[in-house]
């Protein structure tokens, strides 16, 4: 009797339907730090999708927070092979170096957090050494049609993430300039984009010390997040 009690009650919870595994917990590398943002497309054509923010604590992948995203006007595009220019979002698992903005870091921001002024620029010159860098006014060899001066968007800017493409060693002409930032009215020219409310609560959920990434990607295909 006891046997076909048990048989019976292995059989229901075979029945019962399984938690979903946790979108971190199916990829192949998150970064290696306890934190995570990832935003995904439904496809590499889609220029909305949803970015989620996760924990890790205790060996296991929580979900903090989610909002919804958009990317670029022509999608998304495999990092690797991007070209500049494209309005494309580029796929991947980037660092986050450091924060900025025009508005003051919300309370309790622990990223480093870089004050945007009217001299502040970010260089997209290929021709430049400055290329995929913040400058404090434009170098010589920087051209002004080639860069964004950031002040010059105070909605999208008000608060932003520097997403780690094409950072540490930079590709001329990869791309340049990747944020995560405010929602201006509608895709991006390539960055992924959020509600202002949940850009604030990134910020003050992001702990640097817990070496956060965002990893950029679609649900399947060839871009599909899970390769990361």
């Amino acid at each position: 009797m006891r046997t076909l009690l048990a048989l019976g009650a292995l059989a229901a919870a075979l029945a019962l339907p399984r938690p979903p595994v946790p979108l971190p917990e199916r990829m192949a590398d998150t970064g290696g730090g306890s934190q995570l943002i990832t935003a995904v497309a439904a496809d590499a054509a889609a220029t909305t999708g949803t970015v989620t923010w996760w924990d890790r604590r205790g060996g296991r992948w929580t979900r903090t927070g989610s909002a919804p995203a958009r990317f670029g006007a022509n999608g998304l595009a495999e990092g690797a092979a991007r070209r500049q220019g494209t309005n494309t979002t580029p796929t991947g698992l980037y660092g986050l170096p450091y924060a900025f903005g025009i508005a003051p870091a919300p309370a309790g921001t622990a990223y480093r957090y870089a004050r945007v002024t009217d001299r502040s620029w970010w260089c997209q010159d290929n021709e430049s050494a400055a290329y995929n860098r913040w400058v404090e006014g434009l170098p010589a060899d920087c051209r002004a049609a080639e860069s964004e001066h950031l002040a010059d968007y105070g909605r999208q800017y008000a608060h932003a993430l520097v997403i780690g493409f094409n950072y540490d060693r930079p590709v001329r002409g990869r791309g340049a300039g990747i944020f995560l930032h405010v929602d201006g009215r509608g895709a991006t020219a390539g960055c992924v984009s959020v509600p202002a409310d949940a850009m604030r609560r990134i910020l003050t959920w992001a702990d640097p010390h817990r070496r956060p990434h965002i990893a950029v990607g679609t649900r399947g295909g060839p871009t599909a997040i899970m390769r990361y």
